[in-house]
């Protein structure tokens, strides 16, 4: 990692950087362009870096969040570039390839950008298990979040596939939205206390791994085990593994928890100074609503740390002023 203060190759590197931002914010989601938002408003010089890779591009509704339920992703997102125009917040299309200490956010394929504080929000991606139809289906009738979209699938026949432990409570959660939930273990062991609790809340098991899914005429019609047998669904659940875009985060030395998530406080704040982080970066179980609460939050707190910087300059200032007087 190059040191932007004492190595002198960093210096000749950042030697084009003349302007400084108050926050560079990584990341164009709910919690990157919220952040921009507030801060904006509070008349911050404000950058956002959008790499235009939304996790939620597949999906062609949001819900659960006030007043927008039911949007298209795009559409929030569409929204509130045009919020942040307002407020002077500018947003540039790309990619960081790294940040170094003291704030130089480095762009993929050249140009760097100074600033005084950084928000890191760039998400996380779902990594999906290797069933032939899965990916070409999710976010459509293959699914992951009962709260986003299990309302849009009520009453239907319903499955979940057994490719992570979560997959368990996924399954006790969405008999809360149809009677006919089954529960295909696929390569997954369940303990006896699953199998007592998927049978107390009248779920079927069916045993088998699964080969692919069946889809006619752009439709789910169930899923395909490798003996043959076809399970008639039209819609199917499963719990991704999570995997956090936080390589900038982890180059910059910030914490992680036995979970190998970034650590931070309640603001967003990590343990590198002047680093902050929002979203599904650091919280998987974040939906839009709650990643864009949580970049308000960060949102107030950069805004009062360099709103304490600049007041101890101020009366350092004005002290140094007073002796010269003096």
């Amino acid at each position: 990692m190059i040191n932007t203060t004492n190595d002198k190759n960093s210096r000749v590197w950042h030697g084009g950087v003349d302007e400084v931002h108050d926050v560079v914010v990584v990341g164009a989601g709910a919690a990157g362009l919220n952040a921009a938002l507030l801060l904006g408003r509070a008349r911050r010089k404000v950058v956002v870096i959008d790499a235009g890779e939304p996790r939620n591009a597949p999906a062609s509704h949001m819900h659960g969040f006030l007043s927008r339920d039911g949007l298209p992703p795009a559409t929030l997102l569409d929204l509130g570039r045009a919020e942040i125009a307002r407020y002077g917040v500018q947003l540039l299309r790309g990619r960081v390839e790294q940040i170094d200490h003291g704030y130089y956010v480095r762009m993929a394929g050249g140009g760097v950008l100074k600033a005084r504080r950084v928000l890191i929000a760039t998400g996380l991606r779902d990594e999906l298990p290797d069933i032939p139809g899965v990916r070409e289906r999710w976010g459509r009738d293959v699914l992951h979040c009962p709260y986003c979209h299990a309302y849009e699938v009520r009453d239907q026949p319903l499955a979940v596939l057994g490719t992570h432990p979560g997959a368990v409570h996924q399954a006790l959660l969405l008999r809360q939205w149809s009677d006919d939930v089954v529960f295909l273990p696929h390569t997954l062991e369940l303990t006896a206390e699953d199998r007592a609790q998927l049978e107390a809340r009248g779920l079927h098991l069916i045993e088998g791994e699964i080969k692919h899914l069946v889809v006619d005429d752009d439709r789910l019609r169930g899923i395909e085990l490798v003996d043959g047998r076809v399970v008639p669904r039209t819609a199917a659940f499963l719990f991704p593994r999570f995997v956090p875009h936080d390589e900038l985060l982890t180059r910059l030395g910030c914490d992680k928890d036995d979970g190998g998530w970034v650590v931070t406080d309640r603001t967003g704040r990590t343990n590198v100074t002047g680093v902050w982080a929002a979203g599904n970066v650091i919280d998987p179980r974040a939906q839009a609503v709650a990643a864009a609460g949580m970049g308000s939050t960060a949102a107030f707190a950069i805004n009062t740390d360099l709103l304490d910087e600049e007041v101890d300059r101020a009366v350092e200032q004005h002290r140094h002023a007073a002796a010269a007087v003096r």
